[in-house]
């Protein structure tokens, strides 16, 4: 299914093909419809090259011509196991959902000046209609249509079509696989706007995987003064000391007396939840980032002696014009977080790129 749903109506566009190559999963019929059955690391399921009709842009979309895509821990979920709680591989799904590219084609009600325009994509379609949307809260919209998960096919594709406002622009300045990477960024502003961080706070962050070390550098760039970030690998730890951290701990370093006025996890790791909310001071905020268990054990009693503040996040909104200009300003790096790189036809090795030693961010580059 692609996420434009709207009629052909595109401003032509010379030497644009007729089709294009797409990296289509397939996964075995009832594999991954229960939560038991959820499939494993060494489940058959497919990656395939295909070839497809070339996606036509409604009335206010653009047809863009992907440069980048980063690879995501939900695509390799979707990978290995076929789902993500409600959401169930059924039908053939291309993934990916952290993209970048330049405008091929526009829509009837798009000004035909954008073709040639660099952007980043936004990889969502709220219905704008809804209270959550009217609200200004349209991550939540629940008619949500979102790149890459299911049944709704996602960038892993040479072009991919979006609404006009969700392609955003980026300066000549900012690489291809940092306006990708403006998607995790995203997550990373999200998370900090919600656990207040400001000028002199104190942040503790769980987990120095690729969205632990954004989140350190949005920390850092929204003012707090000591980023403190936990993870079991020492080799993750001495890397987010260079890029946000201001200290580092091993997750079986106690941080029961830091005080911090913000904890944020992105780890997903049970023992590091609890941990981390106990090193919240009074009147303190605590963030979950990270997809670990669906119920965890918290310290109750210290949530509600403290009066902390205890939320998750999904998603985003409102956030890729900070994100680019973080960027653009130099105050987060981005293209220091990949380390791997491949073709439409390596999807699957980018997929398992994760799992190589220093391995942070694979990016997959359709035209390569």
């Amino acid at each position: 299914m692609s996420l434009s749903t709207s009629p052909a109506a595109a401003m032509p566009t010379p030497d644009l093909p007729e089709t294009m190559r797409v990296s289509v999963l397939r996964v075995p019929a009832g594999q991954g419809k229960n939560a038991d059955d959820a499939g494993s690391a060494d489940t058959p399921n497919l990656l395939s090259v295909d070839e497809r009709p070339l996606p036509q842009p409604g009335p206010d979309e653009v047809l863009v011509r992907v440069a980048a895509v980063g690879v995501c821990g939900s695509d390799v979920h979707y990978f290995r196991h076929g789902r993500i709680g409600q959401f169930v591989v059924e039908e053939p799904l291309v993934l990916g959902h952290e993209a970048s590219g330049t405008v091929a084609a526009v829509g009837s009600a798009v000004d035909a000046a954008r073709i040639g325009e660099r952007v980043s994509i936004e990889p969502q379609k709220p219905c704008r209609r809804c209270g959550q949307c009217r609200q200004g809260r349209y991550n939540l919209c629940p008619d949500m249509a979102f790149y890459a998960t299911p049944p709704v096919d996602g960038a892993f594709a040479e072009y991919v079509v979006i609404e006009s406002d969700f392609a955003h622009t980026v300066p000549d300045t900012v690489s291809d696989e940092a306006a990708a990477l403006m998607e995790p960024l995203s997550v990373g502003i999200w998370a900090c706007r919600k656990a207040g961080v400001g000028p002199g706070h104190r942040v503790l962050v769980a987990g120095a995987g690729p969205v632990g070390v954004i989140i350190a550098q949005v920390a850092r760039a929204f003012g707090a003064s000591a980023v403190y970030v936990s993870d079991i690998a020492q080799d993750r730890l001495d890397f987010a000391a260079g890029h946000g951290a201001t200290h580092t701990l091993h997750a079986s370093q106690p941080v029961d007396g830091l005080g911090v006025d913000s904890f944020i996890d992105a780890s997903g790791a049970p023992s590091a939840v609890r941990a981390g909310i106990r090193a919240v001071a009074p009147g303190g905020r605590a963030v979950l980032v990270g997809m670990g268990a669906e119920d965890v054990e918290l310290p109750v009693g210290i949530i509600q002696n403290r009066e902390i503040w205890l939320t998750g996040i999904f998603r985003y909104a409102n956030t890729w014009p900070l994100a680019i200009s973080l960027v653009a300003e130099g105050r987060v790096d981005l293209d220091v977080l990949v380390t791997h790189e491949f073709g439409l036809g390596e999807v699957r090795e980018a997929l398992d790129a994760g799992q190589q030693p220093g391995a942070l961010k694979a990016m997959v580059q359709p035209w390569r």
